[in-house]
């Protein structure tokens, strides 16, 4: 298996052989530490659990999560993910740090996408307002007009765009590539943005 856990970090450029300079974020992946091993013959499925971002305190955790981890033998960390596997190679106990990638590797990061709060259907859904704003309707410029039927069907069909809650939703952007690996640091450096604000966490996985 071939994933880690990360903390995003920001975003910056570096310059390649030709001059040209190339965007790209900068990733604290591990160490990852490997908590729990799971078989068909046990679990009914094939999975590699990971930690990230060990605990400072013994306090951060509850009597169940160390006991897991104590099971396993490894601090409790913040994070805990499963990653569907065919066959596990890795032992409960062991670490994973970035130099399980290789420069040049593609990759998938997923994380949460940043979140905007509640908000209205101009800039959640990317109505266009009135315009002209003519007919007194000065205060109305931003409204997302009717929503449903009179008598009949009398009721609002689901799905209808409003405002609501934007952002922070799932999102994975694939095919990126390592630019770069910083194996003291425990740094990756890949091409291009990945979802999340800075210090949020994403999940990367060689393709």
């Amino acid at each position: 298996m071939t994933a880690l856990l990360g903390k995003k970090l920001g975003m910056t450029s570096i310059y390649n052989d030709r001059g040209e300079s190339i965007p790209c974020t900068v990733v604290k992946a591990g160490p990852c530490p490997v908590v729990q091993i799971r078989t068909k013959e046990r679990d009914g499925y094939s999975a590699v659990q990971i930690g990230f971002d060990y605990l400072t305190k013994s306090t951060q955790s509850n009597k169940p999560e160390k006991g897991h981890f104590a099971k396993a033998n490894v601090r409790p960390t913040r994070f805990l993910r499963e990653f569907r596997v065919e066959n596990a190679v890795q032992e409960s106990g062991a670490e994973l740090t970035v130099e399980l990638f290789n420069i040049g590797d593609r990759v998938k990061v997923t994380g949460k996408g940043k979140g905007r709060g509640f908000q209205g259907v101009v800039k959640r859904h990317h109505f266009g307002g009135i315009g002209m704003t003519t007919h007194g309707q000065s205060d109305r410029v931003r409204a997302p007009g009717s929503i449903g039927g009179s008598s009949y069907p009398s009721r609002v069909f689901p799905g209808q765009r409003m405002a609501g809650r934007m952002g922070y939703e799932t999102r994975t952007i694939r095919n990126l590539e390592i630019l770069d690996v910083i194996p003291e640091e425990n740094l990756l450096v890949i091409k291009g943005s990945v979802p999340g604000a800075i210090n949020s966490l994403v999940e990367i996985v060689r393709m």
